[in-house]
Order: structure tokens, then sequence, then C-alpha cells
């Protein structure tokens, strides 16, 4: 479910994860403060296939007469099944570390070492924190874009904060985004 905000109270999702999404998938598996994360493409590899979703909400969002009889608010939603993606990122250096160790290297180690291991930083999810992968790790050989899917994403969510990390909430928008033979290319 990667929330399109225009879609309002009935959330509809995007066709592969935005780019903040996406930086949020790997900074779950390893998250350091030394490198900066820039997902550069996300690959659809499998066939995206629309479902409708229904969730009970119990939360202090609901109304006044539902919190005080104790029921919960259903949430509709549009969210994707059978998902399959791959996505790729390049690692930025911020800051060098004492040693001199060049971070991006030690990061991708690292980050290597995590995958192999299911050892991560959070549970990655697919959007919404209910729906988690069913795998992460290294691509599989099987694992190719999706050539039949090509879509035009007319206004897709960037950034939600202004800065890579401890940001203010300032949220970023790019417009004229394509899907072309599976593979949708990031803005940078």
């Amino acid at each position: 479910m990667w929330s399109r905000p225009d879609t309002g109270a009935t959330p509809t999702s995007y066709v592969a994860p935005t780019y903040s999404a996406a930086k949020g998938i790997f900074e779950s598996i390893l998250r350091w403060q030394s490198v900066d994360i820039r997902p550069l493409r996300a690959e659809i590899c499998s066939p995206v296939v629309f479902h409708r979703y229904v969730t009970n909400y119990g939360g202090p969002l609901r109304s006044t007469s539902s919190v005080k009889s104790g029921s919960s608010h259903q949430v509709f939603a549009t969210v994707l099944i059978n998902v399959r993606y791959r996505l790729v990122a390049q690692i930025i250096e911020r800051t060098r570390a004492p040693d001199g160790t060049f971070a991006p290297h030690a990061y991708q180690d690292a980050f290597a070492r995590r995958l192999a291991n299911g050892s991560w930083f959070t549970t990655p999810s697919l959007g919404w924190k209910e729906f988690a992968p069913s795998y992460v790790g290294l691509p599989r050989p099987d694992l190719e874009p999706c050539a039949v899917e090509n879509h035009e994403i007319p206004s897709m969510l960037h950034t939600v904060f202004d800065a890579p990390q401890a940001g203010k909430i300032d949220p970023h928008f790019v417009a004229g985004l394509k899907v072309t033979n599976g593979v949708l290319l990031y803005a940078q």
C-alpha cells in the first residue's frame, strides 16, 4: 500500500513504492547516520493487481460517538496484492568515520550481512505496517521487470521531509513519472 495522498479517506495505492517508501525499506534493514540512501529505481517484477481491502480502525481519530460506544471505524482501501519489487539505491557518504573507513563500502557490507541473517533494524513493510513482505533479500535470479507494466503517474509523493535525516515535514511531489517496461526511475 503505497498511499496516494490525493485519495483521501479511501486510500488507493500507487503501482510502485514512492521514493521515501523505498528509502524507508532500505533504512529498515540498516540505518546509519554516516550515509544517505538515495533510491534510484523500483522494478515491478510481477503484474500489478489491485484489491479491495477493509480494516477496522479503533484509534482516537474516530467520531466522538464511536469512541464513547467503543465501536471501530471501517477504513476501505485499494491495495496491491502479490507484489514483487527489486529496489536499487545509491549510498552517499555524509560523514567520514573517525578510523578513515569509507562509509558506503562498510554500509554495503553490513547491509548484505543483515540481509543474509535477517537481522533488521525494524521489520520492512510494504507501505502500511500490517503488510510485511514474504521475502527480503538479495535479488533472485528469476526476478526481472515485468515488461507489460507501463503506467503514467501524473503526480507522486517524493519525500515527506525537507532533509534526508532529521528533517521537518515538507511534502514534495514529482510530476510526470512513468513506469516503462516495469521500471520506475525516481527523480533525483
